[in-house]
Order: C-alpha cells, then sequence, then structure tokens
C-alpha cells in the first residue's frame, strides 16, 4: 500500500515534535472524547457500551476506531466494518469518489461506526490514517449531524501517531485496571495528554476503572497525581459474553448486577454531556511511579 505524503511540513508547535494539525481538520460541531488505556484494558468495549448510553440519552453519536485490527465496533454492527483506509485505497486516494456507505456503518442504537484502519505493519503511521478518517468525515459533512464523538484509540501506545485523537478531542479518558501494569500505562497516557494540552485544547477528563473488584490503587495514585474516577465496572462474565455475542451490554439479557452496569454507563454518559471540569495531574517520573505503586 502507497500511502500519499502531503507537500510540505507545516510548522511544529511550540514544545512539539510533531508537525502541526490542519486547522480546518477541527472538529467544531461536537463533543469529541478520547478513550486511553493499556492494551486489552476494555477500551472498545468502554467505548462501545458508552457510545450506546449517549444514543439512549438521544445524541447522535459517532465512534472512530484508531486501531489498525478495525475492531473497535463489532459489537456495534456485528460485523468487521469496511476501514477508512482501504476504503481510500479502493479509489485510488481520490476521497471524492467516496460515499459515506463506503467508510460509515451505523450500528445499534443508531451509534455511526467508522473504523480507520491502518497502514501495513511496519510501513506507516496512524496518525495519518486519523487525520483522512476525520478530513472525510467533514468532507462529507458528517460531523455537522453529530453530536458525541468517541475515539478509541489503539493501546497505551502515545506515539506522534496514535496521539493524534487528542489533537481533535476536549476530553481525554483513561481507561484503567487496579494493578501495576494498567496504572503504569496510565501516567504514560497522563503525561500525553498534558503535552498535547499545551497546544491544543484537550484536557483530562479522569479515569474510568474496568475489569476490577476494588479501585484502591487507582485512587491512591490519582489522588497523588491529581486525577478522578469518573466511573467503576467490575470484572463481570457478562462483558466476555458480550463479546463473544458480538453485542454490546444493552442488549444482553438483565440481570441486577448488569442493570447496575448499565446504569453506572447512562450516568458517565450523562455526567460527560453536562460537562466535567478537567484534571490538572501532574504525571509522576517512571522511577517514583514504579517506588509508588504496591502494598506495605
Amino acid at each position: 500500500m502507497n500511502i500519499p505524503i502531503r507537500a510540505g511540513v507545516p510548522r511544529r508547535p511550540e514544545g512539539s515534535m510533531q508537525v502541526e494539525m490542519d486547522p480546518t481538520l477541527k472538529i467544531d460541531t461536537a463533543k469529541v472524547f478520547a478513550v486511553y488505556g493499556k492494551g486489552g484494558i476494555g477500551k472498545s468495549t468502554t467505548s462501545s457500551n458508552l457510545s450506546v448510553a449517549f444514543a439512549k440519552l438521544g445524541k447522535r453519536v459517532l465512534q472512530i476506531g484508531c486501531d489498525p485490527k478495525h475492531d473497535s465496533t463489532f459489537t456495534l454492527t456485528k460485523r468487521l466494518a469496511p476501514t477508512v483506509i482501504d476504503a481510500l485505497e479502493s479509489v485510488g486516494f481520490h476521497s471524492e469518489e467516496l460515499r459515506p456507505e463506503d467508510f460509515v456503518v451505523e450500528g445499534y442504537a443508531g451509534v455511526m461506526c467508522v473504523e480507520a484502519g491502518g497502514p501495513p505493519a511496519g510501513t506507516g503511521c496512524g496518525g495519518y490514517v486519523v487525520g483522512q478518517t476525520v478530513k472525510l468525515l467533514k468532507e462529507h459533512h458528517l460531523l455537522e449531524d453529530t453530536d458525541v464523538v468517541i475515539f478509541d484509540v489503539l493501546g497505551d501506545v502515545v506515539c506522534g501517531g496514535f496521539a493524534a485523537p487528542l489533537q481533535h478531542a476536549d476530553r481525554g479518558l483513561i481507561v484503567t485496571a487496579n494493578d501495576f501494569d494498567s496504572i503504569f500505562a496510565m501516567n504514560r497516557i497522563v503525561a500525553a495528554i498534558h503535552a498535547k494540552s499545551k497546544n491544543y485544547n484537550v484536557r483530562i477528563g479522569g479515569v474510568i476503572a474496568n475489569r476490577s473488584v476494588g479501585t484502591d490503587q487507582i485512587d491512591r495514585f490519582n489522588a497523588a497525581v491529581g486525577l478522578k474516577r469518573l466511573a467503576h465496572f467490575g470484572d463481570l462474565d457478562a462483558v466476555r459474553r458480550s463479546r463473544l455475542k458480538k453485542a454490546t451490554l444493552f442488549e444482553m439479557d438483565d440481570t441486577p448486577e448488569l442493570a447496575a452496569v448499565k446504569a453506572e454507563y447512562m450516568q458517565l454518559a450523562e455526567n460527560l454531556w453536562n460537562g466535567i471540569d478537567e484534571c490538572e495531574a501532574k504525571p509522576m517520573k517512571d522511577r517514583e511511579l514504579f517506588e509508588f505503586l504496591g502494598f506495605d
């Protein structure tokens, strides 16, 4: 796959080693959230169920998967949706030849789903794909009819490419479990969002505890660096079963436990829509965090 490179090198924002975002690609018609966290922590599950919760509040929702595996939205669409990069390649990167249905799929509860995809492993940068995705959405005026955009971002990668959604987001949300590796990754993501906030409007929204019975280590870390926990989703077998069923939690048969989870998602969506204050968090140095985490 030959991905064209944009001619010219825009100036770099102050304090950044990356090129500046094209200002015409700014999403200014919706509330935008970028979901980050350690690989395998449940970002896609969290993003998809949060998208449904927003939809049930009557909001028009667009979820953008930013993983080359293009599996962010399959519980919403019941399929692996076509990717933006594949759609572009099919028309020789002449975006004017694409139609919305070539790269947008309507999912459960009316959530509109886009999978950015990515270049073959080791051959390119995911940031290019994120930029092209937003460009296509604007060209087809799809963002004008959207209230909420959720970027579901690959793993805990904080390089320029996969930090690109932060250039579009209002709030960065971090999904974490109550363990060393997840919190260690969260600390690096805090640093990435902090760096982007110097040049863009993104701010840290808070932490979503996931796949954890307790939150003691998360809460201890949050208190130390200036974060806040927005929601807590336990380690439920219903989540595993929902992925196997290719369904969101809102489509699963209710149990008292699952009803509580759905209510938590609805409350999270409502709080995010109403507006949450930014977290003025200061990340720890890696070695400092290494000594900080754990039990006596």
